[in-house]
């Protein structure tokens, strides 16, 4: 307990799945936590479930598709808990995650990217000046494993996480000197909802999907936490070794 007290940490997509469980693991670690998601009765959700454990926490809306919300996002954490340590880029449009190749349209393309790597890159230029007034901040994105393996029918998605992991890798070095760690997540995770729809378990040697709560969030609490202070750059598969070596 208490490994992130004091720390302010903006989650996104944190309505549900892998963001909830983080937000949640994160205000029990002490952090301020920024619950940021585009359902409304998510948000709310997520800030009683923290809240009634004493945890602080602010829930916003937000779109992070929409440059101007994440302005005004990021403005309002910043006014209401003066500053930011941790950012975690989680969110993503699951409607628009699947297309062959020789289907695939710009525009799904491109909606993949937007809320991909364009929103990562401008939710880390936000808090970047935070970040680095932090003297020891900390950004974890998310890309997957379906780029890394180039899964068939996920052009889109694939794409756009295979892009998030070459940003991560880019900060990396380029805010290295201003104390900042960036890295990626590549989880196996039941987010939606696949375990329950009894799909195949996953081809990893643990064979099965892994649990937000149990199984990733604490992967991403040791990325943001002192423990991870000189591990920056890299992409930490929590896939219950499905890729092993493969993914580096």
């Amino acid at each position: 307990m208490g490994r992130l007290e004091g720390k302010v940490a903006v989650v996104t997509g944190a309505g549900r799945g892998i963001g909830r469980a983080v937000a949640k693991l994160f205000a029990a670690e002490g952090a301020k936590v920024v619950v940021l998601s585009i359902t409304p009765t998510n948000v709310d959700t997520v800030v009683a479930d923290i809240a009634a454990k004493d945890g602080t926490v602010l829930g916003l809306v937000c779109d992070v598709g929409d440059a101007k919300q994440i302005e005004e996002a990021i403005a309002k954490v910043v006014a209401v808990f003066g500053g930011i340590d941790i950012l975690v880029n989680n969110a993503f449009d699951p409607s628009v995650y699947s297309s062959s190749l020789i289907d695939l349209s710009v525009e799904k393309l491109q909606r993949n990217f937007d809320m991909g790597p364009v929103a990562y890159l401008r939710l880390m230029q936000a808090c970047y000046p935070h970040l680095k007034a932090s003297g020891e901040g900390r950004i974890i994105n998310f890309g997957s494993m379906a780029g890394v393996l180039g899964m068939a029918g996920c052009g889109p998605y694939n794409m756009a996480k295979e892009a998030v992991r070459a940003l991560t890798r880019t900060a990396a070095r380029e805010w290295g000197p201003d104390n900042i760690t960036v890295n990626n997540m590549l989880p196996v995770a039941d987010t939606w909802g696949a375990a329950h729809a009894n799909a195949p378990p996953p081809l990893s040697a643990l064979g099965r999907f892994g649990s937000p709560e149990d199984d990733i969030a604490p992967v991403v609490l040791f990325l943001a936490s002192k423990d991870a202070q000189f591990l920056t750059g890299y992409s930490l598969a929590a896939d219950g070794g499905m890729i092993i070596d493969s993914g580096r």
